[in-house]
């Protein structure tokens, strides 16, 4: 790719290309265990994996996924939270050539069983907390295998199996007992290159059901390289110290794309202990700061660092000793929270990506960042800023228009959905459905969505799953969901319920009811009852009107 503007704003390390290499995205982690097999790779409660500790629980457990059957191309959902145990099957699926389906594990039945059968899984990894939802969605799809861990038996050692404790269904496997079981360690001999799948990580849209962007080892590879090079050989960064000092902090979650590559996948490439969280706890996150003593890299969303510079134990800490570098990706970062951030002494970098694109492929220089810009495309991306309505025209200088995104790290398509597909990627270009303007520098400043779909604490949300849900409910007769600004999740969830005639409801019940049938970051915060709703002459209801009714609330 020829030099672009932008690019003489790139720190002095970063690379204006970069050479991919053509191998599988595990590679990466087996390479750093090769070189530093001592080096402690997990920190989970107290327990520490070192890299040659987790090589060999990753190939023993792909040599036993591959005795019970699975093979390249199969896809395997992997449904933990944040733990060793995820990082192993991550790899071990990795290994064989299979396909990672990430999921959440907070997902309901429903939302388990449509990522189940639109993949056609035939093998699902799993933990005992939430065993009663996957006996639901076993029964329902035919699931093949099961396998299931205990989330404590990574915390006292490499894995001691309590299969009995968790009275298993007939069939289902421990993982624990697979790895237990197997002795062969030896990679296994599945030819895999760059274009091969890798993972499907289900994303959001405008309308229907969430998306599956597919990802090549590729794609993974180019996005790991691009962001660990963002952040390379200076003399702020976290590559300036010695392998054995560097750390990352993983609350993010795995199964997120963000998580995935800019935490785990990072680590993995900078050789950098994974001090794992499986969840956001302000305390408990401030403890474990502190308790590590310096953090080298924290990658969070918005919603996680509005509520760290706010605890009053901030107050009393000097965060900029403990913090190295804060990463600040998945919804936009408000500028006053940038500028506590950078009074602290926190060296902090803002980026912009999408599950389409293997994460981050915006970001901020490291030493020149411009608060409240995503900052400039990473090496070897590129982008355009397109007329909104036909979305073919580049608009002039200054002027706001479609982001159109194009590089190494872009899906290969949607997931079994040509049509989307055809949608959203054209010519090698995706179209994001952010809108953006750019300044004489040539970064990028999102204004504007054109994409319906609501961010609550970094988590893409669906306007018309949440509208589903409620036309279900026996006594509403229309509704509408929309994002409202909120100081803490970025945004939030508020419907607008227009109630059957003769009906009567309360705010309670509605959020009550919305509880039992999804994920709790989906459920409305807000409830706000109409005799009607605004809509156009022929009929489709306006969702803008009444965002725009919000936020003229908010300016009052």
């Amino acid at each position: 790719m020829a030099e672009r503007p932008w690019q003489k704003f790139y720190d002095y390390y970063v690379p204006q290309t970069i050479r991919y290499p053509q191998f599988p995205a595990q590679r990466i982690f087996q390479l750093t265990a090769g070189v530093q097999p001592n080096k402690v790779c997990t920190s989970f409660y107290g327990t520490e994996l070192t890299f040659w500790q987790v090589r060999e629980q990753v190939l023993r457990l792909a040599n036993a996924l591959a005795a019970q059957g699975v093979k390249k191309g199969d896809r395997v959902g992997i449904h933990l939270p944040n733990c060793p145990q995820f990082i192993v099957a991550y790899l071990a699926v990795m290994h064989l050539g299979a396909i990672v389906v990430n999921m959440n594990p907070l997902y309901t039945v429903n939302e388990l069983q449509f990522i189940v059968e639109n993949t056609s899984m035939e093998t699902m990894i799993t933990f005992d907390m939430f065993l009663d939802n996957v006996r639901k969605t076993a029964a329902a799809t035919g699931l093949k295998r099961v396998i299931v861990t205990k989330i404590t038996d990574y915390i006292n050692g490499l894995g001691v199996s309590t299969a009995k404790s968790l009275d298993l269904e007939e069939g289902w496997l421990h993982f624990s007992e697979l790895i237990e079981n197997c002795k062969d360690t030896r990679p296994p001999r599945v030819p895999i290159v760059p274009s091969d799948p890798a993972m499907i990580q289900f994303t959001g849209g405008t309308t229907g059901f969430p998306k599956g962007a597919l990802l090549t080892h590729g794609n993974l590879v180019a996005a790991t390289f691009q962001a660990g090079l963002w952040a390379s050989p200076g003399s702020y960064s976290p590559h300036a110290m010695p392998h054995q000092e560097r750390s990352a902090l993983c609350v993010l979650p795995f199964f997120h794309v963000y998580g995935n590559v800019v935490a785990m996948n990072w680590s993995f490439f900078g050789c950098a202990t994974q001090v794992i969280v499986p969840r956001f706890d302000i305390d408990e996150i401030l403890d474990t700061i502190v308790k590590a003593g310096h953090i080298t890299y924290f990658p969070a969303v918005p919603t996680m660092i509005t509520a760290i510079v706010n605890h009053p134990k901030a107050a009393n800490l000097d965060l900029g000793r403990y913090i190295g570098l804060l990463n600040s990706g998945g919804a936009p970062m408000p500028v006053e929270l940038i500028e506590r951030v950078i009074d602290l002494g926190i060296t902090f970098n803002e980026g912009y990506g999408l599950s389409e694109t293997s994460s981050i492929t915006i970001a901020n220089p490291l030493a020149y960042n411009k608060v409240g810009s995503i900052g400039i495309p990473m090496a070897d991306n590129d982008f355009r800023l397109v007329d909104v309505e036909n979305g073919v025209e580049d608009v002039k200088p200054g002027e706001p228009g479609e982001l159109l995104v194009k590089g190494p790290t872009v899906m290969k398509e949607y997931w079994n959905n040509p049509e989307e597909t055809k949608n959203q990627l054209r010519d090698g270009w995706l179209h994001t459905g952010d809108i953006a303007q750019v300044d004489e520098d040539g970064f990028i400043f999102i204004v504007d969505r054109k994409k319906d779909m609501i961010i609550a604490s970094g988590f893409n949300i669906y306007p018309r799953e949440i509208e589903e849900v409620l036309y279900e409910h026996p006594k509403v007769a229309e509704a509408v969901a929309v994002g409202i600004p909120h100081d803490y999740r970025g945004e939030t969830v508020k419907i607008f319920v227009v109630l059957k005639s003769g009906e009567k409801s309360s705010e309670e019940e509605i959020i009550d009811y919305c509880k039992q049938k999804m994920t709790a970051y989906k459920v409305p915060k807000v409830v706000e009852f109409r005799e009607a709703v605004p809509k156009s002459a022929v009929g489709k209801i306006l969702r803008k009107v009444l965002r725009d009714e919000e936020l003229a609330k908010l300016k009052k």
